[in-house]
């Protein structure tokens, strides 16, 4: 039981154990791992020592070092069905972080949100003056919090709309599907 123990007891691990664990198949460098879970340099390091210390992460040896999980650990599957349905993310949140992208009139979510196992979208934002910038920023930081890349997609009112009124596919993959209206200030 001492593995399990260590694995959780600070931010920076839980942050890299659900990169870690929605990523399998992708090995890490320090680097990427800091840089994915915006996390400094040093609380990356430490938390990787834990992690491998425990046993649910191995090092790839080359040149970079890289980092992946072990797949022979012992509780792998358990943790990870516990981190997919477990999320320290609030709908709240994710408005409250995608909003410095612009005016919002509409926040779905879908795909990875909503369990869809192979979806084209995970966010789709509609707005008015929405800054790409920002909006990939704010995107960046949601990908820290849950360790997964999202794919999303962003429009513009009179865009949306017109999509809306030519049954547009990827629309259509959101809606026709398991969704969740986070902020709706237009009809739909």
């Amino acid at each position: 039981m001492g593995s399990l123990t260590r694995i959780f007891g600070s931010s920076a691990r839980l942050r890299l154990l659900r990169l870690f664990l929605l990523n399998q198949a992708t090995p890490l460098t320090l680097a990427e791992a800091a840089l994915r879970a915006k996390l400094s340099r040093s609380a990356t390091l430490s938390a990787l020592a834990d992690l491998t210390a425990a046993g649910l992460l191995r090092k790839r040896r080359g040149k970079p070092l890289r980092y992946q999980i072990n797949p022979r650990f012992e509780h792998l599957a358990a943790l990870d069905v516990f981190i997919r349905q477990t999320s320290n993310l609030q709908n709240a949140d994710v408005v409250r972080i995608v909003r410095k992208a612009g005016s919002l009139r509409l926040v779905v979510l879908s795909g990875f949100f909503t369990g869809a196992l192979d979806p084209q979208i995970d966010l789709l934002v509609v707005g008015e003056h929405l800054n790409d910038r920002a909006l990939a920023s704010a995107v960046a930081t949601l990908e820290a919090e849950i360790g997964r890349e999202i794919r999303y997609a962003a429009f513009s009112t009179a865009d949306f709309r017109y999509r809306m009124g030519v049954y547009d596919r990827l629309l259509r993959d959101v809606f026709d599907y398991p969704h969740r209206l986070l902020l709706a200030k237009i009809a739909l």
